[in-house]
């Protein structure tokens, strides 16, 4: 999906992304619930602990690498919690970091899309 402006999808935001690039979904035997998942953020290897709501996840061997990658992990069931377009605008996340069970673990998040968002608008200093 090539992208004009940026798209931060969370937790049914993240499947609908992985869809809209022809990846697919399935349903886990016992969906994800409550805080305290830890998530680790592939490119720093940081890990976050993570408040979670949902059923599904994203099939590995359904991703497009070309066009997706893979940026964050579930630590306990290596299920995908992350994934970034290869336009640079579009990522998402599965878990909820809006809800920030660790102080601020995912803030950076926010900061990702508002710069994304500064960009586009032509605000370089982002």
């Amino acid at each position: 999906m090539q992208n004009k402006i940026p798209i931060f999808g969370i937790c049914l935001g993240h499947q609908l992304i992985a869809l809209a690039n022809n990846a697919t979904t399935y349903k886990l035997k016992f969906g994800h619930r409550g805080g305290n998942h830890p998530v680790q953020h592939l490119q720093n290897g940081k890990v976050e602990i993570t408040s979670q709501n949902h059923s599904y996840t994203v099939d590995p061997s359904s991703i497009n690498e070309s066009v997706l990658e893979v940026t964050h992990v579930n630590l306990i069931d290596n299920t995908i919690e992350g994934l970034r377009a290869k336009d640079g605008l579009t990522l998402s996340i599965q878990y909820h970091p809006e809800s920030a069970p660790g102080p601020n673990d995912s803030e950076y998040l926010f900061d990702m899309f508002i710069s994304n968002m500064r960009k586009q608008k032509g605000e370089d200093n982002a």
